[in-house]
């Protein structure tokens, strides 16, 4: 299994039912894959570097997870069926960016609890 982080825009149309409603959607795509998701963030809703679709904000979520290379394929046909998706990107993290994505999700679990 190989670890992989995808970082997606929502429309910034949605309502904050409906954006957590899509994220859901997009883990359950992932889980019934056999994917094991452990980390997520939603970053809210940010003004983006250039228009994309006439809109120039979008609600930013991050997933990581580890799963076999086939599930990217579907998870990726998922963001292009999904009108809500404005852009998406998954990348494959190597022994390095785990490390750092590891260090990451503790300094976050840090703050939360604080």
């Amino acid at each position: 299994m190989n670890q992989y982080e995808t970082v997606f825009i929502l429309t910034p149309v949605l309502s904050d039912e409906q954006m957590k409603e899509t994220v859901a959607k997009f883990k359950k795509i992932l889980t019934d894959k056999g994917a094991e998701i452990l980390n997520e963030e939603t970053w809210g809703l940010k003004k983006m570097a250039y228009p994309i679709q006439k809109k120039s904000t979008g609600f930013y979520c991050l997933l990581e997870f580890k799963a076999e290379p086939e599930v990217i394929n579907t998870l990726e046909t998922g963001y292009r069926r999904d009108e809500r998706v404005i852009r998406f990107i998954t990348v494959k993290l190597d022994k390095y960016a785990a490390q750092y994505a590891e260090k990451r999700r503790i300094k976050l679990g840090k703050k939360e609890e604080a």
